[in-house]
């Protein structure tokens, strides 16, 4: 099972200035690629006018380099797109896109310069980004001797677990959906029952 990680709980938009040119970085949750092109293609309907929509994601779990990508939308190669994912990829998130939408303002910045504006702008943007955990669960199936019924129905009470079926054939099936702490902690109080057994079913999300 995955592990847990932050990503974005909702869109999100900072703007900055730096000699005359305006940096606005936008983020959006985006599971998988075809999410994270969507989202940049929304902001350059948005932004038509614009210089540059210059872009980063990790559109997947942090960890995940298959779902990185970045691009420097014309802007000079090396200056926004990677400095932008370097950000990204230090900050830990995933399922994250971010735009960084750029109005040249008449001052060149020079290399440093731009490097230095597209990381800021997207440091700012995720310094004040909504965010919320992404838990990973997976459907695990309980068989148990009816006589265990009740201490069963006590422990799924006591770690407020969540119960999706109950059935009663010959023995006593409970499907479960659990996250990697509740499946380990359940392994873990279920040991002193031998009679009774937990099998992943299936993966959920």
């Amino acid at each position: 099972m995955p592990e847990t990680y932050l990503r974005p709980s909702e869109e999100h938009a900072v703007s900055i200035e730096i000699k005359r040119s305006l940096f606005i970085c936008q983020a959006a949750p985006t599971a998988g690629a075809e999410a994270a092109n969507g989202f940049i293609s929304a902001v350059r309907s948005r932004y038509p006018d614009a210089n540059h929509h210059c872009w980063c994601y990790v559109a997947g779990a942090p960890q995940d380099y298959n779902l990185w990508n970045c691009s420097d939308d014309g802007e000079p190669r090396g200056t926004a797109g990677k400095p932008m994912l370097n950000v990204l990829t230090h900050s830990g998130l995933g399922e994250i896109t971010l735009v960084v939408t750029r109005y040249f303002g008449g001052v060149k910045l020079g290399a440093g310069g731009l490097v230095r504006a597209y990381s800021q702008a997207v440091q700012e943007c995720l310094a004040t980004l909504p965010s919320e955990m992404r838990v990973f669960t997976q459907t695990y199936k309980v068989l148990a001797p009816h006589a265990l019924t009740g201490t069963l129905e006590h422990l799924i009470q006591q770690l407020n677990l969540t119960v999706i079926d109950r059935q009663w054939h010959d023995q006593l099936q409970i499907l479960l959906e659990l996250d990697l702490r509740q499946a380990q902690e359940l392994e873990l109080r279920l040991g002193p029952l031998p009679a009774v057994s937990i099998a992943t079913l299936k993966p959920e999300n």
